[in-house]
C-alpha cells in the first residue's frame, strides 16, 4: 500500500518569538518615584498653609472684636482733649491805652467794676489804666497769668478765666476695630475773676445789651455757671498706641 507523505519545502518553519516589554530606564523610574512622593506631600503642605492663614485671620478678628475702649482710657483721652483746648482767657493792658471802643470800652469798665483796675480818661479817647492793690493780689492767686512789659512801659496781661472739666463719660460705641465714638459731659470751672465774667452773673447783667454782646464776643465773657454740656468725639487707636481724636 503506497505511503502518502507531505511534500517538503525549502523553507523551515520559524518559531514565533514573543516581543519582550522594554524595561523602564532607571532615570525615568526615579522621576516617577519622585513625582509620586511630591504628589503625596504637596496637598499636606497646602492644607497646612491654609490652616495657618485661616487661623491667623480668626485670631486677628477675635482680638480686634475684643478690643474695646475702656472708660478709664476714654476719660484720659477726653481730659487731654479738653486740656488742649486751653482755658477761656481775657487780655488787658495797664498804662496809657487806646481801647477799641474808646473811653467807653466795656472791657475796662468791667475790670474797674470788679476792682481789678482804676481808669482815668486821657484826651482825646485814651485811658490811663493802673492795677489796684486788690487786683494785684487777685491776679497773683490765679494760675497761668502772664505779664509782658512793652517798650512803651505799658504792661500787657493775659488772664485765664475758666477751664473745661470732664463731668462724666456717658456712652462708648465701637464703630469698628480701632475706632470708637465717645459721648461725654463737661462743664466750665471758672476761677475768682472768671466768676465776675459770668454772663449770667449780676455784674455782667448790670451792663447794657450792646456792652454784654461786646464782652461776650471779644473779651471772654461766657455763661460759666451754665449747666454741664453734652459733647461727642470719635477716637482712633493706632497700632500699639493710645486712643486719639480721629482726623479724616
Amino acid at each position: 500500500m503506497p505511503i502518502v507523505s507531505e511534500p517538503k519545502t525549502n523553507e523551515e518553519v520559524k518559531p514565533q518569538v514573543e516581543t519582550p516589554e522594554p524595561a523602564e530606564p532607571e532615570l525615568f523610574a526615579a522621576e516617577i518615584a519622585m513625582e509620586k512622593s511630591s504628589f503625596n506631600f504637596l496637598p499636606v503642605l497646602l492644607i497646612a498653609a491654609l490652616v495657618l492663614v485661616v487661623g491667623g485671620f480668626v485670631y486677628w478678628f477675635i482680638q480686634t472684636t475684643r478690643e474695646v475702649l475702656s472708660v478709664p482710657e476714654a476719660t484720659a483721652t477726653v481730659n487731654d482733649i479738653l486740656r488742649a483746648q486751653g482755658p477761656a482767657i481775657t487780655h488787658f493792658t495797664t498804662g496809657t491805652v487806646d481801647p477799641d471802643n474808646g473811653q467807653q470800652d466795656p472791657q475796662y469798665k468791667l475790670l474797674s467794676k470788679a476792682g481789678v483796675v482804676l481808669t482815668k480818661p486821657k484826651a482825646p479817647v485814651s485811658l490811663l489804666v493802673s492795677i489796684t492793690g486788690p487786683g494785684e493780689n487777685l491776679l497773683s492767686n490765679i494760675e497761668g497769668v502772664q505779664k509782658v512789659k512793652k517798650q512803651s512801659g505799658n504792661i500787657a496781661y493775659s488772664l485765664p478765666l475758666a477751664e473745661r472739666k470732664l463731668v462724666s463719660i456717658d456712652h462708648i460705641v465701637l464703630l469698628k476695630p480701632h475706632l470708637a465714638k465717645v459721648d461725654y459731659t463737661w462743664k466750665w470751672v471758672p476761677n475768682r475773676l472768671g466768676r465776675e465774667y459770668d454772663a449770667s452773673g449780676e455784674l455782667i447783667q448790670s451792663f447794657s445789651t450792646w456792652e454784654r454782646s461786646v464782652l461776650i464776643k471779644s473779651y471772654g465773657v461766657d455763661f460759666y455757671s451754665a449747666a454741664p454740656a453734652k459733647a461727642s468725639v470719635v477716637l482712633v487707636k493706632a497700632n500699639d498706641g493710645p486712643w486719639e481724636p480721629y482726623r479724616e
